[in-house]
């Protein structure tokens, strides 16, 4: 069962892509019904391929300023398989900016799918040890970047700025029409969640799932770029599906997945929303949710992650 989101003409014409292939899809099983819980997952994969999930929302307001501006490069960070590179690249590609990815670690001879459509989307990539990454929040590191770009507007690692989770309360608007008292979403720089709890409804819960291993200071990072703590009393954290960490996986997770697709025709990935998946259906396994609980999770996409894989591995 999908609902199809309508949105007014004046909201899509603030996104570069066209947001009406969104939909609300209800997952139905026995489960589900025993608990008397309802689970839809917010199909933001749908987007586009490349600037898919919750990337195109975090990166709006920076494009926008990037227009706005005679700044017309825009330098970004991430490591050799982020799908913030790869969109960011195709955004700017599509706005006629020109697009610099930081990327973690040396030049490896042989680059990953991801950074090689980062080169065909027109993004000049520039590698940097792991030490120097680490200072890439320090002012002399982006007086660095200045010296040797030029001028030019600066976007955080996953969008972690107040305009990346200004960007991502968007996202709400998509569930207007729904009656969801949770909201849920993996959680890697903890952007995505920002947002949603800057523009979710007093009444609503926001659940994330954190993909890292040892994440502890969440709630801290959340409150940096929102401002305010007294949203984060509508966050609950799920610490325990990290699956080993970042990026990590298991016979588990790829099993789920592939079950999780054979049964709704779901794709997701292993490092963000196989993980979100997962958790959450486990959480409802365990009557973390009450009865009566109406569950939306917001899928990230990030789909590309999985061309990592040993071919064969994923059923989709």
């Amino acid at each position: 069962m999908a609902a199809k989101i309508r949105q007014s003409a004046n909201y899509l014409q603030i996104m570069l892509l066209n947001s009406e292939n969104i939909i609300l899809e209800r997952l139905e099983n026995d489960l589900f019904v025993r608990k008397q819980i309802k689970l839809s997952v917010l199909r933001l994969d749908k987007i586009h391929p490349v600037i898919s999930g919750n990337k195109l929302f975090k990166l709006h307001y920076f494009l926008q300023e990037a227009n706005n501006s005679t700044h017309k490069t825009i330098i970004t960070f991430g490591g050799p398989y982020s799908n913030h590179l790869s969109a960011t690249a195709y955004a700017c590609k599509l706005s006629g900016l020109k697009s610099i990815g930081i990327v973690r670690g040396e030049k490896p001879q042989q680059l990953s799918h991801t950074l090689q459509q980062c080169i065909a989307d027109g993004m000049h990539l520039h590698f940097i040890s792991r030490e120097l990454y680490a200072q890439k929040k320090a002012l002399s590191f982006a007086q660095r970047l200045t010296m040797q770009f030029g001028e030019h507007i600066l976007i955080p690692e996953g969008g972690y700025h107040p305009l990346g989770a200004k960007g991502a309360s968007m996202i709400i608007q998509f569930l207007a029409n729904s009656n969801a008292t949770h909201i849920c979403s993996a959680i890697g720089t903890a952007t995505t969640i920002a947002g949603l709890l800057l523009g979710c409804k007093a009444n609503q819960q926001i659940i994330g799932v954190s993909v890292l291993k040892g994440m502890t200071n969440i709630q801290e990072d959340i409150s940096a770029i929102i401002n305010t703590t007294s949203d984060l009393k509508q966050l609950t954290i799920l610490n325990d599906y990290h699956f080993g960490g970042y990026a990590k996986k298991t016979p588990e997770l790829i099993s789920f997945m592939n079950d999780l697709y054979d049964q709704y025709q779901l794709p997701t990935d292993f490092v963000y929303t196989g993980k979100l998946m997962y958790g959450i259906i486990d959480s409802i396994k365990k009557d973390i949710f009450k009865p009566g609980s109406d569950i939306v999770c917001v899928h990230t996409g990030g789909l590309q992650g999985n061309v990592s894989l040993p071919s064969g591995t994923l059923i989709f």
